[in-house]
């Protein structure tokens, strides 16, 4: 690797880092970040906060301009900080006007003279004309740099780009003999606290969350992220609370549960019609179409693409599980094994009707590490296999 490779990747790598900072605040818009780069030394980096604020490149650039102690409202300023400057950014700086101005634009009013990347933006409102505009301006464009570390921390992004599906993860937990509640539906606590609390970075992490009727009305859910739970939250008021989702299809749940005391959206998925006077205000309901006696997975999916999902967590019992499993609708597995065995009278987790050795479905574990005295075990579907 050359001195100007190494320099590229160790730059980007600060790039992602700040990038990462975003993941549990940007959706529906991916997470990027931002770094500028002068004569070797840093002047200036930001990262993208939430959806309708400034993009990475706008804050790095903000940044710099600060850092000079010029006035960051004034466009002499701004140049007069960043001219002559490299930019390593994770993601193609857009060239359209959404709720903020185009970046690739603000880039070359600022002077930059060269831009790095890590990946192209897989949204076709972009995708390449960012690039075109620096090109045009006289800005040469070197990349991709750390390209696969780029597409894995925007997985979901780029699945509702390209697919118009949300990344869908599925967690569950278990004993190490494979079970997850008692026949009675009793499931607290399986695993221990340390598991508990990665959970919750999981929920933050994600769009929506998906469950069952049948999970909320036995465990009294409310699907939330909760701050006591999570060591490094921020302040309650700054955590973004994923969309709630129920699978409740013939409206069986009733409007006084825990789920409904947080007024963070919540929507109830039904197969017909069914009465909804009476709900609060942060409740909607829709009707999707019936696969195999509930909600179709793959309807739903669509759905919550369509409302910029990128990421989903489906968190349920074997039934609802089992469904978005046989239906190929789930990217990966996060299951968390406890060291106990809860014995052959409790469930198990997915519902899968299998037969015979010819019909198992295998799996290609992709990560396995210690949460405390749990497991975590990450798996995807392995159908090549």
């Amino acid at each position: 690797m050359s001195v100007s490779s190494q320099s590229h990747s160790v730059h980007m790598a600060e790039a992602l880092s700040l990038a990462r900072r975003g993941l549990t605040t940007t959706t529906p818009n991916p997470a990027v970040g931002c770094v500028l780069v002068r004569d070797g030394r840093v002047i200036g980096s930001g990262w993208h906060r939430a959806a309708g604020e400034p993009h990475a490149e706008i804050n790095a650039l903000r940044d710099a301009v600060d850092a000079s102690g010029g006035d960051i409202n004034d466009p002499a300023a701004r140049r007069g900080a960043c001219e002559g400057a490299d930019c390593y950014v994770t993601l193609e700086p857009c060239s359209h006007t959404g709720r903020t101005g185009p970046c690739a634009q603000a880039l070359v009013e600022a002077g930059i003279v060269r831009v790095i990347y890590a990946m192209e933006d897989p949204n076709p409102e972009v995708s390449g004309a960012g690039f075109a505009l620096l090109r045009e301006a006289g800005i040469e464009v070197i990349g991709p740099v750390l390209e696969d570390e780029a597409l894995a921390l925007n997985r979901g992004f780029v699945k509702r780009m390209t697919r118009g599906l949300p990344l869908v993860s599925c967690k569950m937990a278990m004993s190490l003999d494979g079970r997850t509640a008692m026949a009675s539906g009793e499931s607290r606590w399986v695993t221990g606290r340390r598991a508990r609390e990665d959970v919750q970075r999981l929920r933050a992490a994600s769009c929506a969350i998906v469950t069952g009727v049948d999970t909320v009305l036995l465990d009294d859910a409310s699907l939330t992220v909760r701050a006591e739970d999570w060591p490094e939250a921020p302040a309650q008021e700054q955590i973004r609370q994923p969309l709630r989702v129920v699978l409740d299809t013939t409206g069986r749940l009733p409007p006084d549960g825990a789920l409904f005391q947080t007024p963070s959206p919540i929507l109830l998925v039904h197969t017909r019609e069914v009465d909804t006077a009476g709900w609060p205000e942060h409740v909607e309901h829709i009707v999707l179409p019936e696969r195999e006696g509930g909600v179709n997975p793959y309807a739903l999916l669509r759905e919550l693409g369509k409302r910029g999902c990128n990421r989903v967590l489906v968190e349920s019992g074997a039934k609802v599980a089992g469904s978005f499993l046989r239906m190929g609708m789930l990217d990966e597995m996060i299951i968390y094994m406890a060291p106990k065995l809860m014995g052959n009278r409790a469930r198990g987790l997915f519902e899968l009707p299998v037969d015979a050795m010819a019909g198992q479905l295998p799996l290609k574990i992709t990560d396995m590490r210690a949460v405390g005295q749990d497991w975590r075990i990450t798996a995807v579907p392995d159908f090549d296999s």
